[in-house]
């Protein structure tokens, strides 16, 4: 699988953990140069806490465009530190 986002692949991975239709890529398949920590946080029920990254491609900037969980609940632990996509990053395989 494959996250891309303004013709440049984020992220790469034959071994993402698909939860809620979102792909969740581990954190060493991250291209890391592309992402920039962000202080938004959000809250679910089962998963727990989730901090975000703020994704820069060439000047552009998509704000918040990928999350994480770096602790997880026990029912979530599988995905625990790794990065699913949004806002217009293309996920393919």
């Amino acid at each position: 699988m494959k996250a891309i986002w303004n013709n440049t692949v984020l992220a790469e991975s034959d071994e993402t953990i698909v939860i809620e239709n979102n792909h969740y890529f581990p954190p060493d398949s991250l291209q890391k140069d592309f992402f920039k920590d962000s202080a938004t946080q959000s809250h679910c029920p089962w998963k727990g806490k989730a901090s975000y990254y703020t994704i820069e491609v060439d000047g552009q900037v998509n704000k918040d465009a990928a999350w994480y969980y770096p602790e997880t609940s026990h029912a979530a632990k599988p995905i625990e530190g790794y990065v699913a996509f949004w806002k217009g990053v293309t996920v393919e395989g």
